[in-house]
């Protein structure tokens, strides 16, 4: 307790004493022991008093020993099941876990991960990929004070996320990997990435990029062959040495039917070649015989039309066409949708055949719009007011029903170009963004969807979009968010069939079944999204009697079922609101793909520069006592003696008051009870 704390106390005892001293004996001719009784009452109300207003307190210390994190991190995929046995490498965690110098130092957790990580205290090596780079990053982020150890149980094989030898963790966290598996190069030729278009179209030929690689020493040649849906359409001869050790293998293979094709690409296996399981790989294509030809018209250069035309062109169904304004009819007549760039008077004759031809079309204005032309050319909206060029940010609407936005998200944004003023909106519309000006969220549209009978009609009323699809890869290291968001308009103002209340988004094919999902949309009759809805999806084997019903559950602003546990084969699937009667139908197809499968050597090397880069040290499965007899003898880990400093209230402020309340009481009664004043 502080000096000036006890000195308080002190006075206040005199104080009491003093005030007492002025009301029951300063020239007070009473006498007797009534007298003392209430003036002992009184100096505990008072003293009482006085001391809830000191409060005084005293500080008690708690001594405690801080270890350090001890972290085992498991490998816990499929490719794990190759290289070691569970009994083996459980046997080494067990043997970590119970050694008394390492408790006595640390604090031992055990984690196992896949694509993602979890705590577990069993191996069951049934992940379908690893992803060591998110499994250390988030570890990163949860053990962000004190020492911490990694040890990484692992082949080093990793088949998602990013490359993990070049991360590098917190100062105080050290990562020692243990290599399990086969650290031998055995002699290998295996098919790499696959590249190939999502659509191709009927009596077109669409490209397949290959890549073949080789692992080994000595000169090898084989055999490439490609098959759709079982027929062989290309085959190719390789040759692969020491140096020349990949070839990428362009082919053009015609569409000669339409639907879901599968394509094989397989090599023929080398004479001692153990690992076989990466010499074919599958992926498909959908063949369609339709086309959207979009049109873009336009009188001023800006890089949003060439953002544009790739975004639309970033999908093959689709077909962009650059023309001034002043182009022929014919030009807009082979179109399935007009995009107008900036209209000004020169676009006179392209809103007269909007008008005679009922065709629709996605308007973006900006800096250089001429609005007195426009108010005039078309009744869809109007804009007055000063017309000042503001910078606005977008504010997505959430309830926004038209068309499925997907994981499309405008946070961080950068803002456009736009003008400012009333802008007044003359048909059925539904905004799909709203304004933001200087942090005040407006209600004025930024981005909404127009319709009058069968027409429908996209305004942007800002220029400078293509900011945001940099934004877009700049955030992924990808712009397909960003096309996926233009594809979905662009299909809808394609089309001219009614909304449905009930929408699908899902792959036609997916390459593993750990990528399988399926989403819904589903509207109310007023076309506003519904939360409280009961989904649900029939799935059925095309190829077998698997048939199943699941419930598809709410994730935020669409619903969602994961897929995950099946296995490879086609299904049919019916997605059904109960209670209403509406439902939904498709197929997809999961490809037999295992990523685990493809290596069945160790990576030490890369676990040894991951090692190199965090502190650490490689070890093998073999050396376990040797990481042991380390960690135990570390000078960086040596528990830490710490103090805790608890104040504490040095009488409880309720029995303060509880004294208070019972001494007037009965200084009360006494003085009643006497006939005192």
């Amino acid at each position: 307790m502080d000096l000036s704390t006890v000195l308080l106390i002190f006075l206040a005892v005199a104080a009491a004493l003093i005030l007492v001293y002025f009301q029951y004996f300063y020239k007070n001719p009473r006498k007797g022991s009534l007298r003392i009784i209430l003036a002992a009452l009184r100096f505990v109300t008072l003293f009482s008093g006085l001391l809830l207003l000191i409060n005084p307190k005293f500080i008690s210390k708690d001594y405690f020993v801080e270890k350090a994190n001890l972290i085992l991190l498991v490998d816990n995929s499929t490719s794990m099941e190759e290289a070691t046995s569970k009994a083996e490498i459980s046997q080494a965690i067990v043997q970590l876990k119970q050694d008394q110098a390492l408790n006595e130092r640390f604090t031992i957790h055990q984690y196992g991960f896949g694509n993602t990580i979890t705590t577990t205290d069993s191996l069951s090596f049934n992940k379908g990929n690893t992803d060591i780079s998110n499994a250390l990053s988030t570890l990163n982020d949860v053990f962000v004070n004190g020492n911490n150890a990694i040890v990484l149980f692992s082949d080093g094989n990793q088949t998602l996320g990013r490359d993990y030898e070049y991360i590098s963790l917190n100062e105080n966290t050290t990562v020692n990997p243990v290599v399990v598996g086969d650290t031998a190069q055995y002699e290998d030729i295996s098919i790499g990435l696959i590249n190939v278009n999502k659509f191709a179209f009927l009596r077109n030929s669409f490209p397949i990029e290959t890549s073949i690689r080789y692992q080994g020493s000595r000169p090898v040649s084989s055999t490439v062959t490609i098959s759709i849906n079982g027929s062989r359409v290309h085959q190719e001869r390789v040759n692969l040495n020491s140096i020349k050790n990949s070839i990428t293998l362009n082919t053009l293979v015609e569409a000669q039917s339409v639907g879901v094709k599968t394509i094989k690409i397989e090599v023929n296996p080398l004479g001692n070649e153990r690992n076989t399981a990466n010499n074919s790989k599958e992926t498909a294509i959908e063949v369609i015989d339709e086309k959207t030809n979009v049109t873009v018209v336009f009188d001023i250069l800006h890089p949003d039309i060439g953002a544009l035309k790739k975004s639309i062109e970033s999908n093959e169904q689709r077909s962009v066409t650059l023309v001034k304004p002043h182009a022929s009819q014919s030009a807009f007549e082979k179109s399935d949708l007009i995009i107008l760039y900036q209209p000004n008077r020169n676009f006179r004759s392209v809103y007269e055949f909007l008008e005679n031809s009922g065709a629709n079309y996605f308007t973006i204005t900006g800096s250089k719009t001429d609005w007195n032309f426009l108010n005039r050319a078309q009744e869809s909206f109007t804009i007055s007011g000063s017309r000042q060029p503001e910078d606005i940010l977008p504010v997505l609407n959430n309830t926004f029903g038209l068309f499925g936005l997907g994981t499309f998200s405008v946070n961080g944004f950068p803002p456009l170009q736009g003008t400012l003023g009333d802008i007044q909106l003359n048909r059925d519309n539904e905004i799909l963004m709203f304004q933001q000006l200087q942090g005040i969220s407006l209600d004025k549209p930024l981005f909404t969807i127009l319709s009058e009978g069968n027409t429908k009609e996209a305004v942007l009323f800002g220029e400078d979009v293509w900011r945001w699809r940099a934004q877009v890869y700049r955030d992924d290291q990808s712009f397909q968010k960003f096309d996926d968001f233009i594809g979905n308009l662009m299909v809808y103002l394609g089309s001219n069939r009614q909304r449905n209340r009930l929408e699908l988004d899902y792959e036609l094919v997916f390459d593993n079944a750990s990528m399988a999902k399926i989403r819904a949309s589903y509207f109310d009759e007023s076309y506003q999204f519904d939360a409280n809805a009961n989904i649900s999806i029939k799935i059925e084997g095309k190829d077998n009697d698997f048939s199943r019903v699941s419930p598809v559950l709410l994730k935020g602003s669409f619903y969602e079922v994961d897929l995950s546990d099946l296995e490879a084969g086609e299904y049919n699937f019916t997605v059904t609101v109960q209670g209403e009667n509406l439902n939904r139908s498709g197929t997809f197809r999961i490809l037999d793909f295992n990523p685990e499968k493809q290596l069945i050597s160790a990576n030490y090397k890369k676990m040894e520069r991951l090692a190199q880069q965090n502190r650490g040290e490689l070890y093998y499965l073999d050396g376990v006592e040797t990481l042991q007899s380390n960690l135990a003898s570390s000078q960086e880990f040596l528990p830490v003696q710490k103090s805790r400093d608890n104040v504490v209230s040095l009488i409880d402020f309720r029995i303060l008051l509880g004294l208070i309340v019972l001494s007037l009481a009965l200084e009360w009664f006494i003085r009643k009870y006497n006939g005192l004043i």
